[in-house]
């Protein structure tokens, strides 16, 4: 995995990673003020995303222009990829000299550029509109996808767009590495619900910027509420059974873009979804034993019969951590693709699956997914009580503390 594709560690901060993301030098671009020109970013976004966008030279620009409008920093690994990809776009492969390994923030930067090897400008230069289009349609939807008369945002923790027949549900917690939380866990279940009766004819899962997620956020076990322990681990087996429930019923081709490292939850239920496409960065680790627990999202069922009990074993009870390739390897991830084309390649071809029939699809998966409905619910249920009991011990607890203690002295 290239150095681009990991966060900065370190002494490097967010405002110390300044990439040159416009041809006037190191300039950051997300450090603007507060007033934004909305109209320019709209229009962008109605632009890049019609689908008929060419790579040419005036969108190159506006996409430089439509990046310093940006209100939220995306994070480093983002900027890192987009001073890559604007390099590659205006100078082609990397041919400076390496910086000294202590010069850690230009070494990152040429560490980024030099992983793009061979690809040409105009690939770059596409990449680059696609990542900037991303941003800005995450961005924009933030500010315009509000409940009608009250001018809240539906979701507080998750993106929620409507476009080319498809349903997109995003993961919007970039900053907390899209860990989930409780009020997560029953907004992506609200979503599917809506998704399952919407017009569209597919549905998509993936993230906001770095991460596709981290799994659980730990900090749904830091508040006991004054029922004890007990109340805690009921209510989150609740939450948690309903949410694997509305994926192992949800009616429509479901399908996970996996942006990035994915870890827990987030990797145990790919085992429900109908297709899983993945950035060649991306990572899976189902670190339960670790953490003083077990499997859930019908992990215990899905993975040995996808990848065999043995690979498994290695993931579920030992903590393996696995490259992209290797999921894909057995099974667990459909496709690959490469970072720097990712967003282009699979939005490009989950567009065309979404012009196809939609009832033929949903059909279709009835009849694929029908015979394992009832198991698939008996596992979750099974899971989630263990859960609850792994929630409740000591061995658990201790895990969950060294845990918090560990951040705590970083």
């Amino acid at each position: 995995m290239s150095t681009f594709c990991k966060p900065i560690s370190g002494r490097v901060t967010s405002a110390e990673v300044r990439v040159d993301l416009i041809a006037q030098g190191d300039q950051p671009s997300f450090l603007n003020s507060r007033t934004r020109n909305w109209r320019t970013l709209t229009a962008f976004h109605l632009h890049t995303t019609s689908g008929k966008m060419q790579s040419s030279q005036e969108n190159f620009e506006k996409a430089q222009s439509s990046l310093k409008l940006l209100k939220n920093d995306p994070g480093n690994d983002v900027k890192l990829k987009l001073y890559a990809l604007f390099k590659q776009a205006t100078h082609g492969p990397c041919n400076t000299p390496k910086p000294g390994m202590l010069d850690f923030v230009n070494k990152a930067k040429w560490d980024a550029w030099k992983s793009l090897g061979t690809v040409s400008k105009e690939d770059a230069r596409q990449s680059y509109i696609d990542v900037v289009s991303s941003l800005v349609s995450s961005e924009s939807s933030t500010n315009d996808k509000t409940l009608p008369g009250t001018g809240r945002q539906k979701f507080e923790t998750l993106q929620v767009l409507h476009e080319d027949n498809m349903t997109k549900i995003i993961l919007n917690r970039p900053e907390k590495k899209n860990a989930i939380t409780l009020l997560m866990y029953k907004e992506i279940g609200q979503a599917l619900e809506e998704a399952g009766k919407d017009e569209s004819t597919i549905t998509v899962l993936t993230g906001r910027g770095d991460y596709f997620c981290s799994g659980n956020d730990l900090n749904n076990f830091a508040s006991i509420p004054p029922e004890g322990k007990e109340k805690m681990a009921n209510d989150a087996a609740v939450v948690l059974e309903a949410f694997v429930s509305k994926i192992i019923d949800f009616p429509k081709p479901l399908i996970a873009v996996i942006n990035g490292p994915a870890v827990g939850i987030s990797v145990t239920i790919l085992g429900l979804f109908d297709i899983v496409y993945a950035t060649d960065r991306a990572t899976f680790h189902t670190p339960f034993s670790q953490l003083g627990q077990s499997p859930e999202g019908c992990s215990s069922y899905t993975f040995p019969r996808i990848m065999g009990l043995a690979k498994a074993t290695e993931m579920l009870l030992f903590n393996k951590l696995v490259t992209a390739k290797t999921a894909c390897d057995v099974g667990l991830v459909t496709e690959v693709f490469p970072d720097s084309t990712f967003q282009r390649e699979v939005w490009t071809r989950l567009q065309a699956y979404a012009k196809l029939p939609k009832n033929s699809l949903a059909y279709s998966k009835q009849l694929i997914r029908e015979i394992e409905k009832e198991k698939l619910h008996a596992v979750n249920i099974q899971e989630c009580e263990r859960l609850k009991e792994r929630w409740l011990s000591e061995e658990c607890m201790n895990a969950i503390i060294s845990f918090f203690q560990s951040k705590a002295k970083l």
